[in-house]
């Protein structure tokens, strides 16, 4: 296995928008590069020109400079291994095709996919295993000129050992993998297509690769990279094998592992409700490691000091988006107020606030900021928390208003309005003065305050109310008060 100073890979194909799991991989690889002072190679494999798009691409990227996921070499950075995109590395796959071949590493197969079908299906009826059954693995050169005068075209298959591949995982401990299980696989289509069996391994072995951290799901094909690295340094082509580490999978609903197709695998998602990126990492990093048995909250520098592919846990992670969610409040309340502020600015103006930019008041903002900071668990959710400061009448909030105005309310609103309206206006005054309305109904200040609440801002939650009320202005706090009496006596 490679020696040396540690170079680890994130190498994401730019197809659709980026799954939190790819994200998990990411932050893997980043944690532990840091953590060893290595390198992190940032390599994009769109070799599927069906599949891939270049405004995937540009979301990649920008995702990465989002979540802070320095890269040290790829794209918009350089390196000694450039180019960094695989589509324009094609040269190197098709020479090392050929080399492949040459040496007897690897033959054409000319197989029709009718052909392996019916040898598939007849291997399974016999019980046998019904992966390739090397078919062509020793055409002589008179059967192969016969098959190309039918017309026939051929893959190339890299020629599996026919012995066992063993090699120590860095999560999972020592595997085997037998022949029967690891066939030969093709490594480049019949148009000349190098397939990612081929040009992932090679791009390793170029960018001189040490440890491969990446999901589960790629397991099964690692003894076919061993191989295949065997004959690249047989070659010349590669120095080491690198280290294989493999992720746990990232499990959603009903134990399914989390797809694309999962609403709450979106990266951008988590990104347009106003997660922090330090919050979102944290929550991520929970799935498959730990800082602490009793500790969830972390900094990224933490992470990094800390990180180990060995304490990494291999049964699979659940998605918690409960715990995400909790886990991005505790980070909102670490920011201080001003960093804090500045965070909210996307959600104070179009398309997120329902008030006009006139409407807005920058120092009434800051003045409510640090009462917002300890309530929301998203971003997001500052524009619903003070919209009632910004608008000219509150959003009614018809589920809040049953609730808080039931028959008979309008008489402690009442009373309540004439005492606010002879209050100071002040939080310690405003608030004394509801407590007494509520004591003249017979009620404790929480049930007093409820219909003063929903009248001011129309919800029955939010920022505490009394400061919200000074804000707003005694004006604009009796206006909505009159309103809501109006309405109930209707």
């Amino acid at each position: 296995m490679a020696n040396g100073p540690v170079r680890v890979r994130f190498c994401p194909s730019p197809t659709g928008n980026p799954h939190v799991g790819l994200v998990r991989t990411a932050l893997f690889n980043w944690a532990f590069a840091r953590h060893s002072g290595g390198t992190l190679v940032f390599r994009i494999e769109d070799t599927d020109a069906a599949r891939d798009s270049e405004e995937s691409y540009g979301q990649l990227l920008d995702s990465m400079r989002w979540l802070g996921l320095d890269w040290d070499e790829g794209p918009e950075v350089g390196g000694p291994h450039a180019p960094y995109r695989q589509s324009q590395r094609m040269d190197l796959y098709r020479d090392t095709a050929e080399r492949l071949l040459a040496a007897g590493h690897a033959y054409h197969c000319y197989c029709t996919t009718e052909e392996l079908d019916a040898r598939r299906d007849a291997a399974r009826a016999a019980g046998r295993p019904s992966g390739y059954d090397g078919h062509c693995r020793d055409l002589t050169e008179e059967r192969k000129a016969a098959y190309e005068a039918e017309g026939r075209t051929s893959i190339v298959r890299f020629r599996m050992p026919d012995e066992p591949i063993t090699f120590t995982d860095l999560v999972r401990g020592e595997l085997t993998f037998t022949p029967e299980n690891v066939p030969d696989y093709g490594i480049v289509r019949a148009n000349g297509a190098p397939l990612y069996t081929l040009v992932n391994p090679v791009d390793d072995a170029l960018m001189e690769i040490t440890h491969v951290l990446r999901g589960e799901d790629l397991l099964s094909s690692t003894p076919r990279q061993i191989a295949l690295y065997k004959a690249l340094i047989e070659l010349g082509i590669a120095k080491d094998i690198p280290a294989f580490g493999h992720l746990p999978y990232v499990m959603g609903e009903g134990n399914k592992k989390l797809s694309k197709r999962d609403p709450q695998s979106s990266l951008n998602l988590y990104r347009e409700r106003g997660f922090l990126p330090e919050g979102l990492l944290n929550y991520l990093s929970l799935l498959g490691w730990s800082l602490a048995a009793d500790r969830d909250i972390f900094t990224m520098d933490e992470m990094v000091a800390a990180f180990d592919i060995a304490d990494v846990n291999a049964n699979p992670a659940r998605f918690d988006l409960k715990k995400a969610e909790a886990i991005n409040a505790d980070h909102i309340r670490l920011l201080d107020v001003k960093t804090f502020t500045e965070a909210c600015g996307p959600w104070l103006k179009a398309p997120y606030a329902p008030w006009p930019p006139e409407s807005f008041d920058a120092a009434a903002f800051e003045a409510l900021a640090p009462l917002a900071q300890t309530r929301l668990t998203v971003l997001s959710d500052i524009t619903a928390n003070v919209d009632f400061l910004f608008l000219a009448e509150p959003v009614a909030d018809e589920a809040s208003w049953a609730k808080a105005m039931k028959p008979g309310t309008d008489a402690l609103l009442e009373t309540a309005r004439t005492k606010i309206a002879e209050a100071e206006w002040n939080t310690e005054s405003l608030k004394n003065a509801v407590l007494a309305a509520g004591e003249e109904h017979g009620l404790k200040l929480g049930k007093a305050q409820a219909p003063v609440r929903v009248a001011v801002t129309g919800r029955t939650v939010g920022l505490p109310l009394f400061e919200s009320l000074e804000l707003l202005g005694r004006d604009r706090t009796l206006s909505r008060i009159d309103t809501a009496l109006t309405k109930l006596r209707a």
